[in-house]
């Protein structure tokens, strides 16, 4: 289970004019805050932890080697098992090595990309209760698109990790 709130890392990444990027909330990255302790379905435990914080449409599977965005929905990757090497932001954004137990936050617009992965990577994706998926890849039709609809994409609830209580809920404030 997730330990007591840390503070988060923040990163804020301006539009690249391929990547949006989200122009008001920051990318959250919590390092190492889900422990594995004794636990063998490491997969199932994270997707127990962020369905208990009232995030779904989950899926396992690895990061897309490409550059790619969600326009219409905020996402949370929990690290299940191994590791890889992420740049979040686009082409000048920030590279972050993800193990397991490490949780991502990309709020709407905010582009990701696998820059190498161990061969047994095993990330757990989840979706807040309001928004809707779509994947974009860069071109300028959808980044005019984006531009438009990532101010609209509801907050969610709660923080994936803990819940109404989590540091979510003060770093993506309401405007």
């Amino acid at each position: 289970m997730a330990k007591s709130p840390p503070e988060p890392k923040t990163f804020m990444f301006a539009d690249d004019g391929v990547v949006p990027n989200n122009p008001r909330l920051p990318f959250l990255f919590y390092r190492r805050v889900l422990s594995f302790a004794g636990i063998q379905d490491t997969e199932a435990m994270v997707e127990k932890t962020f369905r208990g914080n009232e995030w779904g449409h989950m899926w396992r599977n690895g990061i897309y080697p490409y550059v790619h965005y969600h326009s219409m929905i905020h996402e949370a990757m929990g690290i299940a098992r191994w590791r890889a090497w992420v740049r979040f932001g686009g082409e000048k954004g920030k590279e972050i090595e993800l193990a397991q137990g490490d949780v991502a936050l990309l709020p709407a617009g905010t582009g990701h990309q696998c820059l190498w992965s161990s061969p047994d990577l095993m990330v757990i994706g989840a979706y807040p209760k309001t928004g809707r998926f779509d994947l974009c890849r860069g071109s300028k039709a959808e980044h005019k698109k984006a531009i438009k609809n990532i101010p609209d994409v509801p907050l969610p609830d709660t923080d994936p990790v803990y819940g109404k209580n989590g540091p979510l809920m003060r770093l993506w404030p309401a405007v």
